[in-house]
């Protein structure tokens, strides 16, 4: 082995070790900077709650963004929704809100109406005030129970991970306002 070798790799290995170890110590109490130590225990939280998607009347909080290619179109295949839909504890749209729902949603089936929904719930009340829940997936709209992923969260629901199971509350036929029924379970630190 080259004599000079050694004394270099242990000077790498050393000034390695000094930058991890101070990047470790500065991260400790700022969750913003990455971390190099173990995760915490994780928690298991249910939640139930309802999701409003408003289409009609004077302040929809689903507006269409993209129509789809063909009015006669049993699925709307092909349109795309922005939504701003309210949560809330109670069935009733009046109930006490406890977040919002942010994001798109769009069909995605020529043969059913399967929808792929990128959705971010964020809380506005209570203990998760702040926090956030991801889900993204297909929802099978016209199923009884549908299950979508949850892949991801913010503040109280960091490292989230889980599922929702959605039922169908009430639909308007006509106006195509609906609520629907979220039971979501998400492991989270």
């Amino acid at each position: 082995m080259d004599s000079g070798l050694l004394p270099k790799s242990l000077v790498f290995f050393t000034l390695f070790l000094f930058i991890t170890t101070t990047i470790n110590a500065a991260s400790a109490n700022d969750p913003s900077q990455p971390i190099l130590r173990p995760l915490g225990k994780e928690k298991v939280t249910r939640l139930r709650f309802y999701w409003h998607d408003v289409v009609s009347g004077k302040n929809p909080t689903s507006i269409t963004i993209v129509p789809g290619p063909s009015v006669n179109s049993t699925t709307g295949f092909g349109s795309v929704q922005m939504i701003d839909n309210p949560l809330t504890e109670g069935p009733e749209l009046t109930s006490k809100q406890v977040g919002r729902c942010q994001g798109i949603y769009a069909s995605a089936s020529q043969q059913d109406l399967g929808l792929l929904m990128s959705m971010n719930l964020v809380f506005t009340e209570g203990r998760y005030n702040g926090s956030t829940l991801s889900i993204i997936g297909r929802n099978s709209a016209l199923h009884k129970v549908r299950e979508m992923p949850v892949v991801g969260g913010s503040g109280d629901f960091r490292m989230a991970r889980g599922f929702a199971l959605l039922r169908t509350h009430w639909l308007d036929m006509n106006t195509g306002d609906a609520t629907v029924q979220y039971d979501v379970v998400v492991v989270h630190q």
